[in-house]
């Protein structure tokens, strides 16, 4: 898993050189695991943050001189849960806690850096456990997914306000607002009953989707994808399909991000540009992934309940697996399905993509005319991908000029490097 280390989204300093480089990759792809193994012991999650940070910074210090460590991700944990011994010794009238810490070390095997990778081997749940408790109800739905992305995902406030077309300030003050919540109403770091499952299910698909949403489409960085990211929601989802044998939704997400995540090779050149869909080499798609997601979608439907908003874009994922060739493409039923999705999930965003489909399956000037709408309305304020849709359509109109505005337009919008060079080549040659 992948997280930045500070709140305010900036990387840790520490020394130069490769040592420094090594304790920051280590942690990207540690850290929420680190999180959860002590979020484990300590049953507070903010503070298993902040002594997992504190691990970082001790490493930051001791590594340069002492060497990287065999196991870098188990130094990090066992000095975290150090750590953790030591806040609650400081603490007066926690001696339950405290015992509860020992014991719960002992079952573990004595944190040594050797011994405690035999530990870990049950991470996944320890991060399920994460995103489950990031997804309390005593939390709002806004503030539960802020949560999670930013200690489960390793999403930047940044990046977290760009997924929620927000703020940077309004994610930093609902993130911090999250963790005293949790610590006034002293929620304990735990898998709910079962019975609380369902309650609690739809907070945790949501963030789910948004972190594999970051992963596909990177919101800001050099990267335009990052599949560490897909690769940990992906994991996600197959543990909580698991769980939940009998929830299509469940099923729904999985087969989208196994349809999604098939693609994720395809979707960047040879020198890391770029490549859109309709231009993708689909002999580089994942057919392992394809099938999985095809199975999945297959036991969404089985349940025998109306699709839900991801068993039905699961469904629009598979239009396009299924399609040897972009030619092939069943663009009319994309755009039925997006028609039950804009009526069962309606959204800004849902309705741009209807006017994608709309635009491929009844011609450009019928997509133009929604997307039209939309910005007429003021429905997407800063969303880059309004306007690159809108280009887009213009383009095939032959409004070239116009196409050429809207492009530059996306270009200034996005934070993302990769994707600003792709728009602005986009804008370049719809002027020639």
């Amino acid at each position: 898993m992948t997280r930045a280390p500070r709140d305010d989204g900036r990387r840790a300093g520490g020394p130069a050189g490769g040592v420094a480089a090594r304790v920051e990759a280590v942690w990207r792809i540690e850290a929420a695991g680190i999180i959860a193994r002590v979020a484990r012991i300590v049953h507070d999650v903010a503070l298993a943050e902040d002594l997992a940070q504190d691990a970082l910074v001790a490493a930051l210090t001791a590594w340069p001189q002492s060497g990287v460590p065999d196991n870098p991700a188990a130094w990090l944990t066992s000095t975290a849960t150090n750590r953790a011994i030591d806040q609650l010794r400081r603490r007066q009238n926690l001696d339950r806690k405290h015992e509860l810490v020992r014991t719960e070390l002992e079952r573990a095997d004595p944190p040594e850096t050797h011994d405690l990778v035999a530990a870990m081997d049950d991470i996944d749940d320890d991060i399920l456990r994460l995103v489950f408790t990031c997804c309390h109800p005593v939390l709002g739905p806004e503030a539960q997914a802020a949560l999670t992305l930013r200690m489960v995902g390793g999403l930047t406030t940044a990046e977290i306000a760009r997924a929620f077309l927000t703020s940077t300030t309004t994610v930093q003050q609902r993130i911090v607002r999250a963790k005293r919540t949790l610590t006034e109403h002293d929620v304990r770091f735990e898998q709910p009953e079962p019975h609380e499952r369902p309650a609690r299910l739809a907070a945790v698909l949501r963030v789910i989707y948004l972190l594999f949403n970051e992963g596909y489409a990177a919101t800001s960085g050099a990267d335009w994808t990052r599949p560490a990211l897909c690769e940990d929601a992906l994991r996600l989802a197959r543990i909580l399909a698991g769980l939940a044998p009998t929830e299509p939704e469940v099923h729904g997400l999985a087969a989208l991000l196994e349809l999604q995540a098939s693609r994720l090779a395809a979707r960047i050149g040879p020198g890391g540009e770029p490549v859109l869909l309709l231009d993708q080499d689909r002999s580089r798609w994942d057919r392992l992934l394809i099938r999985r997601g095809l199975d999945a979608l297959a036991r969404a439907e089985e349940q025998g309940t109306p699709a839900g908003p991801y068993a039905l874009q699961a469904a629009i994922a598979a239009c396009h697996a299924r399609a040897a060739r972009p030619q092939d493409t069943d663009w009319g039923r994309i755009a039925a399905l997006y028609d039950t999705l804009a009526e069962r999930a309606p959204s800004p965003v849902v309705e741009l993509n209807r006017a994608v489909a709309l635009g491929m399956a009844r011609g450009p000037q019928v997509g133009l005319a929604l997307v039209d709408q939309l910005v007429a309305m003021d429905a997407l304020p800063g969303y880059h991908l309004l306007p690159a849709v809108r280009g887009d359509l213009l383009e095939r109109l032959g409004r070239n000029e116009e196409a050429r505005a809207a492009f530059a337009q996306a270009a200034e919008l996005t934070d993302n490097e990769r994707e600003r060079a792709l728009l602005r080549r986009r804008a370049a040659g719809a002027d020639a």
